[in-house]
């Protein structure tokens, strides 16, 4: 969540004053790395799990505050959307049962969970990117309504402008026109945090960066954004565009995204990446902060560094280096950020132990890991485990190119049990949650490949909204049983649901897969594309996308009752078609739709945005809407 007592940087003496208490936090902390004041020997873990909220139809609900005034739970907060909600469970140190006891933990987070949201009316989904967002889904209205939130918003669009457009390619295009900051709210994740003693921190950070690949390719958990079958970790993407700050001018300069990976590796010092992201990244928010954080050091209270942690906190690497202080002992961390929340909780966990196994196991057998990378290889792998997760192909030690299934059952998790046996874990919990990546991996059904098998197995039946209904339904129900991924059933297309949610609105369920010609294409070609699709209208765009006519069978035989077609006409779309056809917007009710068509003798609807053609209903469409509503409400008669 971050600090909340923040405030816009939007004058000049703001800016000057806080960019004053930054670079002398660096300098407090620096003194404090050169003195021996950080703690150092220990080994802690820690997490936070992230959730989405969904109604009864399984879409977002927006019951984060009503949740958050009920629970009675300190470890509960809130994110950025109202159909998010966070925990954060207890640091732990690495060694003994230390596993068990964050999966008991985490456990008792997500059944307190669901309990809660239950008497709101919704229930709990792990998962890194809900299928049933929309984009409608997106606007500020849910938004969590705190200051650092309508602050953050309002700095990234003065740095960005009003809107901004990206492209993901999967198995699906999605091309999305967005103007705020709500685009991170799609993204949930269990975020792991590990301890680190301050001397080995850079060769700590380094060996994070080299197996975050691998444990993203076991782990990915988001294949579908609005509707679209994208990356098997869409997250790594989708957050990346969400915060990005760049103007074109940046971005043809190469300069980094606020959410990035990384373009080098550490040399030396944690000191390193404050310093690179000062100099990298505009401030967009600023905090009260303490005056004199060296004369703190001086009488032995070890500073908040309120204002670095502030900054640092609005760059999010993957793998990011935070500072806090307990007990008057401060320390440093990194906040592995690439694991997806869900499937299960006991996936979560499992995932967890692979990564820390991993640290801990390379820390002991790898002097230098630079001298086994380049980190052109580190960046390729995370990218390619990000697109096409446990069937990535991962570059390796000793110039080797294997894959990512292979890396990890064969050199891993050996390593990272070894790792965890070092660490003094105990052995019935290596079992346990090294087994559980072990399973996945080897059947390669990770979350994301279970999601995109279900809505392949359901492709033939119901709409886009039903099937990603199911698959959500699905994921909720195995959930709750505890089993993991790779035990999990096929979701499966349910006849008896009660489909009314995915009827309401026209969007919902509008042919979006579309035929168009241009007002200067000739007739015949209009003609001969509604006998190719069997369709009975034609939309008609320009170049820009933007609605400026229809073409109807009805016109196509006036021509013909007047003779004009034929090999001796060239008659154009322009002349022929409706030059203001009536439409309607993707959240115009289905009832108001229907009363439109019925009231002026109308056979189709096309379905625009800002006069952007969208979709088209037309009557074949609701007499499928119709029979599946009447299904529906005979079987649940019988």
């Amino acid at each position: 969540m971050g600090e909340q007592n923040v405030k816009l940087n939007d004058d000049e003496s703001t800016h000057q004053a806080f960019m004053k208490s930054l670079l002398n936090e660096v300098h407090a902390l620096e003194r404090m790395l050169d003195t021996g004041l950080i703690e150092t020997g220990v080994r802690r873990i820690g997490a936070e799990q992230e959730m989405f909220l969904v109604d009864k139809a399984h879409k977002p609900a927006l019951k984060a505050m009503e949740i958050l005034d009920i629970v009675d739970d300190e470890r509960f907060t809130h994110e950025l959307g109202l159909f998010n909600l966070e925990a954060n469970l207890s640091p732990h140190r690495l060694g003994g049962d230390c596993l068990s006891q964050m999966e008991k933990e985490a456990q008792e987070i997500y059944s307190k969970a669901r309990k809660t949201a239950e008497r709101v009316g919704c229930d709990i989904a792990l998962v890194g990117i809900l299928p049933t967002l929309t984009k409608d889904n997106l606007g500020l209205e849910s938004m969590v309504p705190t200051p650092r939130y309508y602050a953050l918003n309002d700095a990234i669009r003065a740095l960005r402008g009003d809107e901004f457009e990206f492209t993901i390619n999967g198995i699906d295009q999605l091309v999305v026109e967005h103007d705020n900051v709500m685009l991170e709210a799609c993204n949930t994740s269990f975020q792991v945090h590990f301890q680190v003693s301050p001397e080995n921190f850079a060769k700590n950070y380094n060996i994070a960066q080299v197996v975050t690949a691998p444990l993203l390719a076991a782990a990915v958990n988001s294949p579908i954004l609005l509707g679209k079958r994208l990356w098997h970790e869409t997250r790594i993407a989708v957050f990346e565009y969400s915060v990005d700050t760049r103007s074109k001018v940046h971005q043809e300069r190469g300069l980094l995204p606020r959410v990035h990976f990384g373009d080098r590796w550490l040399e030396e010092s944690v000191t390193e990446i404050f310093k690179e992201d000062i100099a990298r990244f505009r401030i967009v928010l600023t905090t009260d902060t303490e005056e004199d954080p060296l004369g703190m050091i001086d009488q032995g209270i070890m500073p908040s560094l309120n204002a670095l942690r502030l900054h640092n906190g609005t760059v999010y690497r993957w793998n990011r280096p935070c500072y806090g202080v307990h007990n008057n002992i401060p320390h440093l961390r990194i906040e592995n950020r690439v694991i997806p929340s869900g499937p299960t909780v006991l996936d979560e966990i499992a995932n967890a132990a692979f990564f820390y196994g991993m640290m801990a196991g390379m820390t002991e057998q790898v002097t230098d890991i630079r001298e086994y990378l380049t980190f052109g290889d580190v960046k390729s792998n995370f990218l390619a485990a990000a697109r096409d997760g446990i069937r990535a192909q991962m570059n390796w030690f000793n110039d080797t190119h294997l894959p990512a299934k292979e890396l990890v059952l064969e050199q891993l998790l050996p390593l990272a049990r070894e790792g965890l046996q070092e660490a003094g874990i105990d052995h019935d919990d290596i079992d346990r949650y090294l087994g559980v990546v072990n399973d996945r991996v080897t059947k390669r059904r990770t979350g994301a490949r279970w999601a995109l098998e279900s809505l392949e197995n359901m492709k033939d039946m119901g709409t886009e909204d039903q099937r990603l209904r199911c698959v959500v339904s699905s994921m909720v129900e195995q959930q709750s049983t505890g089993k993991p991924i790779s035990d999990w059933s096929l979701a499966a297309y349910c006849q008896e649901q009660d489909w009314r949610d995915s009827y309401r609105t026209v969007g919902l369920f509008m042919t979006r897969d579309l035929f168009t010609v241009r007002p200067d294409d000739i007739v015949d070609f209009a003609a001969t594309l509604m006998d190719w699709r069997h369709i009975r209208h034609v939309p008609v765009e320009d170049d820009k996308g933007m609605l400026v006519g229809l073409v109807s069978h009805r016109a196509l035989l006036r021509l013909v009752a007047q003779g004009r077609m034929g090999k001796d006409h060239r008659v154009t779309v322009e002349e022929i078609m409706n030059p203001e056809p009536v439409t309607v917007h993707p959240d115009t009710s289905t009832v108001e739709a229907i009363q439109i068509m019925r009231r002026q003798g109308l056979a189709c609807l096309p379905v625009t945005r800002d006069n952007k053609l969208v979709g088209i209903v037309s009557e074949h469409d609701l007499i499928i809407v119709a029979s599946h509503l009447l299904e529906s409400q005979l079987a649940n008669q019988e």
